[in-house]
């Protein structure tokens, strides 16, 4: 398999892919190996965990390269993301004990009531290229605190940040039979679902998403499916700062190169402060820089599968042709690499491709709206239920506006942001199951309750 740099179209390195029969004895490996990890104590698996961290601050220089190099990701936004991890790690390694002990839930005169929290055994994590350190550790990290072992799959657009997770796994004292690192793309993913796993774990497309939950639903396993969105965000009339609030909206839906699942994908303003928002985010996006992602001062960088520069293309054509407006951007640059100019359409419609499919890329739509109720209803006219983001300078306001969104997260006055303290997850098209909070930490086990009682003679 050829990794090759979407910037510059050149050939990174050249990799061997697993065939089924690699697979297969990765996975016995696996299988052999889980229950010796699984009887370590809790306390030692973290402190595991903790060298690994240690050891991704030492390496940063080198992991950020490769994966800016491979993805086309802006170098300091590649920084960025594994100083997010390391704090998402953190997390872990303060409150798994706490969520992973046994509990009594109850007790009286000879009897007594616990939980016990046992590991789900050996597991398959099919990850996503956006962000492979963020997506990567909210499974990787727990399953193996937990006492799983992982089939770790990193997408063929992120294969080389996935062997150095693996390596440096191994490194911090991770058996090498218990974290096993899987190369190739569609075919090797379909071949893990072959094997008798006792749980998936899947980040990327609804499409894949849906297909991976059809074929392992016989088996009565776990199958957790991070997926797409199409994420709203909504700007009332009652803004003290609407300069402001252009800009977080400007970076909610262009960070990243917008190649985000919790991206901002369409905005709605109320039309009062409609024409003063546009131009204000124009302006913002106007000073993103386009460019060579290994510079420092690159914003927008390249777009990681070359196929999608037809999506987007298609997003912006369809859009303009029923009535929209291009203030900016619109189209792929000409010569080597896969970058598309950062895009902002206005007059936009729900019949247009660019307000109900996913973008995922540096395109966004404007549509003006004449009050919540409007809003509100544009909102939720989506298949999807990630995110969605209310700024305005009322919380009641905006809290009365979050509270109709069949979503599994929403925000006020921020956007486009995760924290390890809360559950990440998806409603309709967005996915299934929750990683990240307490939640995401006994998503890797299986409870076992205890009735014990004590016979008196």
């Amino acid at each position: 398999m050829k990794i090759i740099n979407p910037a510059t179209g050149a050939v990174i390195q050249e990799i061997e892919e697993d065939s089924a029969e690699t697979i297969h004895q990765k996975y016995k490996k696996a299988r052999t190996a889980q229950p010796r990890w699984a009887d370590e104590p809790l306390r030692r698996r973290i402190a595991i965990i903790e060298r690994f961290d240690a050891l991704l601050e030492q390496n940063r220089d080198e992991l950020a390269r490769t994966l800016t190099q491979e993805v086309g990701k802006p170098i300091r936004q590649s920084y960025n993301e594994i100083k997010g991890a390391r704090q998402r790690i953190g997390f872990f390694i303060k409150h798994s004990e706490r969520w992973l002990s046994e509990e009594i839930v109850h007790q009286e005169e000879g009897l007594t009531e616990k939980i016990v929290y046992e590991p789900l055994g050996v597991i398959a994590n099919i990850s996503a290229w956006n962000y492979p350190y963020l997506v990567g550790v909210n499974v990787i990290i727990p399953a193996l605190i937990a006492g799983n072992a992982v089939m770790y799959k990193p997408s063929e657009y992120s294969t080389l940040t996935g062997v150095a997770i693996g390596r440096l796994l191994e490194e911090a004292g991770v058996p090498a039979d218990i974290f096993q690192v899987i190369i190739g793309g569609r075919q090797t993913g379909e071949a893990l679902l072959d094997l008798p796993l006792d749980g998936y774990f899947f980040t990327g497309s609804y499409a894949t998403g849906r297909f991976i939950s059809q074929r392992v639903a016989a088996r009565m396993v776990p199958c957790q499916l991070e997926l797409g969105g199409k994420d709203p965000l909504y700007v009332p009339d009652n803004n003290s700062n609407l300069k402001a609030v252009a800009a977080a909206a400007a970076d909610g839906a262009f960070y990243n190169t917008g190649q985000s699942c919790c991206a901002v994908e369409r905005i709605y303003v109320h039309e009062k402060v409609y024409d003063a928002f546009v131009r204000y985010f124009v302006e913002e996006v106007k000073n993103f820089k386009l460019g060579n992602p290994e510079e420092e001062s690159t914003y927008i960088g390249a777009i990681t599968r070359p196929q999608h520069l037809e999506v987007l293309q298609r997003q912006v054509e369809d859009a303009i042709s029923k009535g929209a407006r291009l203030l900016i951007g619109g189209k792929k640059l000409q010569g080597p690499g896969n970058f598309f100019e950062p895009t902002v359409l206005t007059d936009v419609s729900h019949d247009m491709l660019v307000m109900k499919e996913e973008s995922f890329g540096p395109v966004i739509g404007i549509q003006k709206v004449k009050d919540d109720a409007e809003a509100v209803q544009l909102m939720l006219d989506t298949e999807y239920g990630l995110t969605a983001s209310v700024y305005c300078d009322e919380r009641q306001r905006a809290e009365a506006i979050l509270k109709l969104m069949d979503t599994g997260t929403v925000y006020w006055n921020c956007c486009d942001r995760v924290s390890p303290y809360l559950p990440w997850s998806g409603r309709k098209h967005s996915g299934l199951g929750s990683t990240l909070s307490y939640a995401g930490i006994r998503a890797f086990t299986r409870p076992k309750a205890y009735h014990l009682r004590a016979l008196s003679f």
